[in-house]
């Protein structure tokens, strides 16, 4: 039985998995996720694939209001961002994929460093309006720039390839954006163990004594402005390729709401909080279009309510979330790894 966790080197110390158990969990999802498309359904590969997508998202605004501290009501314009950036690459310019995907995510981190300035000098709930004012701008830019992005017309990308092979199926794609997702899960997971994680925590949780102990504050919130907006802007280009359809409908401010409540749902400042809270916020509304499709029959009004339903879901279920458990799902999953690591001697 276990009674501590002891080590004898600092490379075990340090280790992301540094007990059995850990090792076991993480492999069985590793095979869970190779097995997992060679069982599933288009309908579900689908619903996969925006989950790795959201997932990269809501860990790109996990860094920024999680870690750091700092609100963000421009999830939707980052993502926009991002999406036409790959998109006009590919369009305009005939850059590959893989090329247009990076160098969108680099031009959206700038944008991140612009729309951080603020921080400087701004915080809580002007912070927030600073980057709702930037959803608004980039909204404004992208549907009346007709010239650069085609105004309120959708901008088609064409269907990406590698090694030959057209990657116009969702199991094709799927492989790409597991694999992206995992690479930046683990990334993002070494980050808050170093040097700048470790400030964006400060910064978080006291910015004043941060300064004091020779942290760089106003440099340290630009870093994380760039590295969130990244992530976000990464997502943004992975959902153009992926939708091969880029439009500004995709990128509106209830996008914004949907990501922040993927991390509170989730869990603020955990990895696997933004991945279990873009599980939820994806399947919550498949699970409440099944259920209007099958009372469609026996009760024809259903489908005029539904949008009024899932709406009146999304908001019960945040509220819930504050209320009950203000650490989300982070934290009840934290339970019950350490109900079984105990047990029987739950006290």
């Amino acid at each position: 039985m276990e009674s501590g966790i002891f080590f004898s080197d600092y490379r075990s110390d340090m280790a992301l998995r540094r007990m059995p158990l850990q090792k076991v969990r993480t492999g069985l999802l590793l095979v869970g996720l190779v097995v997992f498309p060679f069982l599933a359904t288009p309908y579900w590969l689908n619903l996969a694939n925006q989950i790795a997508i959201a997932t990269i998202g809501a860990i790109g605004l996990n860094i920024l209001v999680g870690y750091t501290g700092q609100i963000s009501l421009g999830q939707g314009a980052f993502m926009a961002i991002g999406a036409y950036g790959a998109g006009l690459l590919t369009v305009r310019f005939g850059v590959p994929f893989y090329i247009s995907i990076p160098v969108a995510a680099l031009i959206t981190a700038v944008a991140g460093l612009v729309v951080g300035l603020p921080s400087l000098r701004l915080k809580g709930l002007y912070l927030a309006v600073a980057t709702l004012a930037a959803q608004q701008i980039v909204e404004f830019v992208v549907t009346h720039w007709t010239g650069l992005t085609g105004g309120t017309e959708a901008l088609v990308v064409p269907a990406p390839e590698m090694f030959g092979a057209r990657l116009n199926t969702d199991g094709r794609f799927y492989w790409i954006l597991i694999v992206v997702a995992l690479a930046v899960a683990l990334f993002a997971a070494n980050l808050f163990r170093s040097r700048v994680g470790r400030a964006w925590v400060a910064i978080r949780d006291q910015d004043i004594a941060a300064s004091a102990i020779g942290v760089n504050v106003f440099g340290y919130k630009l870093l994380a402005f760039a590295t969130s907006s990244f992530l976000v802007g990464l997502s943004g280009a992975l959902l153009a390729h992926y939708r091969s359809i880029v439009t500004w409908e995709r990128f509106t401010i209830e996008v914004s709401i949907s990501y922040l409540a993927m991390i509170i749902i989730g869990g603020l400042g955990t990895i696997s909080g933004s991945f279990f809270g873009a599980t939820l916020i994806v399947l919550l509304p498949a699970m409440i279009n099944t259920v209007g499709r099958s009372l469609q029959d026996t009760a024809p009004w259903a489908a005029t309510v539904l949008p009024y339903v899932q709406q009146g879901v999304f908001g019960l279920v945040i509220i819930l979330f504050l209320v009950l458990e203000p650490e989300g799902l982070a934290r009840l999953w934290r339970n019950v790894k350490d109900y079984f690591r105990v047990w029987p001697f739950s006290y």
